[in-house]
């Protein structure tokens, strides 16, 4: 496939390469996408990081929501792409793989040169005291606080979302009963920057530095319509690094690309698996 022949070149020409991933890369495990192939929302927008710290209301409709899509993302596994990428690094060609996703199947799989852009939702963290808990650890308890509203939600129709939640049409969830911080009683929420919030200066300065030491950049499976991921694409054509997407439809970043390409990502990112196998010298 010519496709393909154009990938392979342009990761042999760049042999560091700083990876950014997006949703695209996960639905193949069975985590739904945020947009289409024109880059809009599949479905209303997600919550917001200003309405779940201030709002009651948004805290009940994140956690009745997550309640019953938690255990959806909880058993997803990695695919084809999330294996090889470790694959990818063991061989010295990542500089750095940078995702915005939540679903920690990059982690799983095994990458280590990894940052998390938007945190991952199978850990908690209080707003009060800032200690951190398992996701799954929270589920428990909110089952038991809630199994009369979780019985009404689970025979409702369900759409699952990417974020590890679910929309479940009309039901009621004012009556939910949200679990407080094990160590304090203080309000616990995923450990992830929701829509609009800010990602840690720490994480965006690391990344910074990756785009400054790669080859080149390699988007994988995302749209880049949020500024977080778009901004390292901005920095590498500052820097006149060569930018490289994969992606089925339009992305932020489509006119800043040396090669863009309309495949499905984890097949293209498997089919270069048998040949980057030799360490850099």
């Amino acid at each position: 496939m010519k496709e393909l022949a154009l990938l392979t070149e342009f990761i042999g020409q760049h042999r560091r390469l700083l990876i950014i991933t997006g949703a695209g890369c996960s639905t193949s495990s069975g985590i739904p996408a945020y947009r289409d192939r024109l880059g809009n929302w599949l479905a209303r927008k997600p919550i917001q990081h200003q309405e779940f710290l201030n709002q009651e209301a948004t805290r009940k409709r994140y956690w009745a929501r997550s309640m019953l899509g938690w255990p959806n993302m909880r058993d997803a596994q990695p695919n084809g792409l999330h294996n090889t990428l470790p694959a990818w690094e063991q061989a010295g060609r990542v500089e750095l793989l940078i995702t915005q996703n939540v679903d920690g199947l990059h982690r799983r799989a095994g990458s280590n040169k990894l940052v998390e852009l938007h945190g991952r939702v199978g850990r908690v963290t209080c707003l009060q005291c800032s200690s951190f808990g398992d996701r799954n650890a929270v589920q428990q308890r909110l089952e038991a606080l809630n199994g009369e509203l979780l019985a009404r939600i689970a025979q409702a129709d369900v759409d699952f979302r990417p974020d590890g939640d679910a929309e479940f049409g009309g039901i009621d969830y004012s009556g939910l009963v949200c679990p407080p911080c094990a160590h304090c009683g203080g309000t616990l929420m995923p450990d992830v920057v929701f829509f609009g919030g800010s990602v840690p200066k720490q994480r965006v300065e690391r990344c910074n530095m990756a785009v400054a030491c790669a080859d080149a950049v390699l988007v994988l499976g995302s749209s880049l319509m949020v500024y977080s991921s778009f901004r390292f694409c901005r920095l590498a054509r500052e820097l006149n690094k060569p930018i490289a997407i994969i992606n089925q439809g339009v992305t932020r970043a489509d006119d800043m690309a040396d090669l863009k390409l309309e495949l499905e990502c984890v097949a293209a990112v498997e089919a270069m698996r048998p040949w980057i196998t030799e360490p850099l010298a």
